[in-house]
Parts: C-alpha cells; structure tokens; sequence
C-alpha cells in the first residue's frame, strides 16, 4: 500500500458511537482547516442523526454540517483503506479497537456533549466545549504535519493519543 501524496489525499475517518456529535464536528473541523490534503468521513458503530446542537455550535464558527448524515462504519468496511481511524468516545474505542482496512488507528477521548442536561443555552456551551477541545487536537494534529507524510501524521496523532 501506497501512502497519501500530494495528489492523493489522506483518508481519515472519525469514529464514534453515534456519529451524531463529536465525529461529525471532527469531519467538519479536519475538513475545513486540512483543505484538499485530507479525504474526511465519520461513521458511527450505532449511528443515530446527527445532533441540531453540533451543527449550531459548528455553525458558529462558519462550518455548515446541516448536510451530513449519521453513518454507519460498516459503510466503510469495503471501501479503499483508511489511512487513519481516530475513535473520539471510549464506547467506539471499546467495540472497534481494531477498524478494518485501516493503515493506523489512534484514539483521542471527548467526553458526549449530548448527555449534558440543562437548558439549551446550557446543552449548547457542553457543545461548544467539547467542539474547541476537538479544535485544539486538529490544529495540533495539522500543525505537527507539515510534510504530510503517512508515518509523520500517525506519529503526531499517536503522540495525542488518550488511553483508553
């Protein structure tokens, strides 16, 4: 297997459970700040919908994920391989320690936005905060890549990763 080269991007997939929060904001954040460098997806090991108060608090800082949809991983399974699975709930990491297909696979745990009770205005700043955490973990993954080697990128991303 090949790595990514400047023609071919770096396939990632983000993991979760439900694909309806966390996964989705980390696709829209890697998509809107990695460009052309990086082929983005999230899938979920139970996908539900995806949740109205990600896609407010992404709208928020100009990312629109009102058209995506909650996947479910098995949608991958057969499609070319991943060049990094990274599981953003312990859940997902439990079921999933091992994608398929995958060239590497890291894990980086957020706590699930969506079990924060309260008044909207309270659920939204749960949302707000988990999606600058993931943020923070993007720039840095994209900061510690400027080469975008396969094995720079993997070490980065491994160098963040939370145990499980």
């Amino acid at each position: 297997m090949t790595e990514p080269t400047a023609t071919q991007p770096m396939r990632v997939l983000f993991l979760c459970t439900h694909n309806s929060s966390r996964s989705q904001m980390a696709e829209g954040l890697l998509r809107a700040r990695g460009g052309a460098a990086y082929e983005v997806f999230s899938a979920g090991t139970q996908p539900r919908v995806v949740h109205p108060l990600a896609i407010k608090a992404m709208g928020e800082l100009g990312i629109d994920i009102s058209g995506h949809r909650a996947k479910s991983m098995d949608e991958f399974r057969a499609l070319p391989p991943m060049d990094l699975v990274v599981t953003v709930c312990d859940e997902a990491a439990e079921i999933c320690p091992y994608f398929p297909n995958a060239r590497h696979q890291v894990h980086w745990g957020f706590p699930d936005p969506s079990k924060v009770e309260g008044s909207e205005e309270e659920r939204l700043a749960a949302f707000r905060h988990i999606r600058d955490l993931i943020a923070v973990r993007i720039n840095q993954f994209l900061g510690l890549s400027p080469a975008h080697s396969l094995e720079q990128l993997y070490a980065a991303a491994k160098a963040q990763e939370e145990p499980v």
